[in-house]
């Protein structure tokens, strides 16, 4: 029920300037097949901070897509509702708290049969997604795009750091995880993936950047039911300066998405998020970006799998 999901939440923005004719909230998310939630967190970040403006960054933007995609026709007839972002003002020194609280939420969304996509924020927010997404899905395998692993057993005195949020995956949630866009890597993180070889596949950005080759093999290693989760340093600088940690040697727009479409012709998304955007002032193409990103990733939901 959304009175129960509006505990945990603060009013926003909604996403894109879509036509709707709703009496009310209630109305509007009890018709929508789509729910939005903002996580405006960034308490781990160990670089560079200010991701906890991505949220907000990337629905100011949303207000300038194009409701019509060339591709997928009129995306939002599909119903998308933002729910506002999550309340975190008393609890954002604590990742634990965090990843909590979210999980108690979009266990709400996911019960009220609802496609979340989730806007952070650090990637630590994903854990709780995707736990809410396990409980309904005993085989659940988690996509990633990410320059980095985040397969570290903690980091920065923390295990729910957003460079552990994948071992939390693996290791606590028992969920297949596929990293692709992969160009950093520590030795502990390399020692726990092969480790971990039936449950970790990665494909290197050097190996994948220019060509379509991998694409079968990556879909091999995931099960049926997929969450995606998409870290925006997977793309390459040029494209998306606006992060944490701009890691140069990524991957393009074209490329990625092509990739995303046949997942999603393939698999049965069930959910997704966009995390790791800080917004850099006076530079509205990367928000933009993946306020595009998002809507593209609703129409393959809407063209590919709602309806399988």
């Amino acid at each position: 029920m959304l009175s129960d999901i509006k505990e945990y939440t603060l009013s926003s923005l909604q996403f894109g300037a879509f036509p709707t004719d709703y009496r009310d909230t209630d109305e509007a998310y009890k018709n929508s097949r789509v729910a939005i939630l903002g996580v405006p967190f960034d308490g781990t970040a160990t670089y560079q901070s200010g991701t906890k403006l991505g949220p907000n960054a990337i629905l100011n933007a949303s207000i300038n897509v194009e409701p019509y995609d060339n591709e997928l026709d009129e995306i939002y007839t599909i119903g998308i509702f933002t729910i506002g972002t999550l309340n975190i003002e008393e609890i954002h020194t604590d990742a634990k708290k965090v990843v909590d609280t979210l999980y108690q939420t979009s266990r709400g969304i996911v019960k009220d049969n609802k496609f979340l996509v989730t806007l952070g924020g650090e990637h630590s927010i994903s854990q709780g997604v995707i736990r809410a997404y396990k409980e309904k899905y005993r085989k659940l395998s988690v996509l990633q795009l990410d320059a980095h692993l985040d397969m570290m057993g903690q980091f920065g005195g923390t295990r729910f750091s957003h460079a552990s949020v994948s071992r939390r995956v693996v290791e606590d949630l028992k969920c297949k995880v596929t990293s692709f866009g992969v160009r950093v890597v520590s030795k502990e993180e390399l020692l726990f993936a092969q480790k971990k070889k039936d449950a970790v596949s990665v494909f290197y950005a050097k190996d994948i950047h220019d060509n379509d080759d991998w694409h079968d093999q990556a879909l091999e290693t995931l099960e049926d039911h997929v969450y995606i989760t998409l870290d925006v340093d997977g793309f390459d600088t040029s494209i998306m300066p606006a992060t944490g940690t701009p890691v140069p040697g990524g991957l393009g727009w074209y490329r990625t998405i092509d990739f995303l479409r046949k997942v999603y012709k393939d698999k049965k998304v069930v959910g997704f998020d966009v995390v790791e955007l800080k917004p850099n002032p006076g530079n509205e193409a990367p928000n933009f970006l993946v306020a595009n990103l998002v809507y593209k990733n609703i129409g393959f939901y809407k063209k590919y799998t709602l309806h399988t």
